[in-house]
């Protein structure tokens, strides 16, 4: 498996059938494909099957005409984003009453199916980077034509390209629209070659001179000049709410962010959040490397107030006193950590708001481990939950996105493998 996957970073093509059988066991939705309808005027082509073949088929005729320039981990990425960029339609897709006709649709299948190859893709032995760029492919497929539509400023395209590298996103939607039978197809590749328009403009497309440039470096280059003399967490505070400014439309130069930061950088709290199922290892984590922090855990609040940390029937109740706690340690600029699944994105946003409002640097640190790893983390656990209550949550998982809070980090093996939103990108 793993020499056929690298084979995908050079010049490999596999075709939908390969594709399936090297990958179908790893993610079973790839073999429901065939079965899933799609709507026959958006979809004359056929089902999710026939149509995900005709778009690999057309990206690898893009990728030819680029000469290549796509190559390495990125195409690997690209590729793989393709196969999969529909993978939950079988979960999502229903029949709908539009404007008086019945119509095939899939809401939401871009979101779930980031979530569900979040754990999914952690056995193959991909890249960190590998793994991030194909979940922002799959969950933001639909967004390029949605900012030209709406006539999206650069703060939208700002805010894609913290979620998802911009130029593989256009060659994906380029293929994606190439490759179906639909009435409008020559409008909405207009719509794309707009949003490649816009992307380069804004600053948000891919550099081959410098690679790892975004399109926050030249912010990041005077934040380091100006604050660099300030401890990591303030620098990345700085930096973390220069890019909410920025993308809010409230400032348009770094030297406004600087001047905002006399307000807050002399006192502050830190805010982590954690987000994974039980048996992830979160509580042991906190343990090891946050021993100076204030910990929140709603396990533990249970116990108080109930008597049982598994006690469901007062959720109310142990959330209230939660938030209380919070506020509390907010307020007097504490570390603090939130020790809880925190697994959909209603919860995580309350907890956000209320880091933003006490000018908290807030940080999220994802645990992302294979299905299997989780189910053992949580049986050599003291307090284990039930094995359906775990697959639940892996099911109901809402994989969060790296513009979520300051700073985005993904724990696997009980270390931090990968850092977002840090001004100096440095790795603990």
């Amino acid at each position: 498996m793993d020499g056929w996957l690298d084979t995908l970073k050079v010049d490999a093509c596999p075709n939908m059938e390969e594709m399936v059988g090297m990958l179908g066991k790893h993610i079973p939705w790839l073999c429901r494909l065939k079965n899933t309808e799609q709507d026959p005027e958006w979809h004359g082509e056929g089902d999710v099957y026939i149509h995900t073949g005709m778009v690999l088929n057309e990206l690898y005729q893009l990728l030819a005409e680029q000469n290549n320039t796509v190559q390495g981990e990125r195409r690997q990425a690209l590729i793989l984003g393709t196969l999969l960029h529909d993978i939950a339609k079988p979960c999502c897709t229903k029949r709908k009453e539009i404007k008086g006709i019945e119509r095939v649709v899939s809401p939401g299948h871009e979101a779930k199916g980031r979530s569900y190859l979040a754990y999914r893709l952690a056995p193959l032995h991909l890249s960190q980077e590998v793994i991030n760029m194909v979940l922002g492919l799959v969950g933001e497929h639909h967004i390029p034509k949605r900012l030209v539509i709406r006539e999206s400023g650069i703060e939208g395209y700002l805010k894609l390209s913290r979620r998802v590298d911009c130029e593989l996103l256009y060659y994906l939607e380029m293929a994606d629209m190439s490759g179906r039978y639909c009435p409008d197809k020559k409008q909405q590749l207009e719509h794309l070659a707009l949003f490649k328009l816009f992307a380069q403009e804004y600053g948000t497309w891919y550099s081959e001179e410098d690679p790892s440039a975004t399109a926050y470096c030249s912010w990041q280059r005077h934040l380091i000049a100006e604050v660099g003399h300030y401890d990591a967490d303030t620098q990345d505070l700085i930096f973390g709410n220069a890019i909410r400014d920025r993308e809010a439309g409230n400032i348009t130069t770094p030297h406004e962010a600087v001047a905002k930061s006399y307000e807050y950088r002399d006192g502050y709290s830190c805010l982590m959040i954690m987000c994974g199922p039980s048996g992830s290892g979160k509580s042991s984590w906190i343990q090891q490397y946050l021993k100076d922090y204030y910990v929140i855990s709603l396990d533990d609040i249970r116990q108080e107030l109930c008597g049982d940390r598994a006690n469901q029937k007062h959720r109310g109740r142990v959330l209230q006193e939660a938030k209380t706690r919070l506020k509390r340690a907010l307020a007097s600029h504490k570390k603090v950590v939130w020790d809880a699944t925190n697994l959909r994105q209603d919860f995580r946003d309350q907890l956000y708001e209320l880091g933003y409002a006490y000018g908290a640097l807030v940080t999220l640190v994802v645990f992302q481990q294979s299905g299997e790893e989780y189910a053992e983390g949580n049986a050599d656990r003291e307090y284990s939950v039930p094995k359906q209550v775990l697959a639940r949550q892996l099911e109901t998982t809402e994989w969060p996105t790296p513009d979520e809070a300051h700073r985005f980090w993904i724990v696997r093996d009980r270390h931090v493998i990968c850092r977002m939103g840090s001004l100096l990108r440095l790795a603990i």
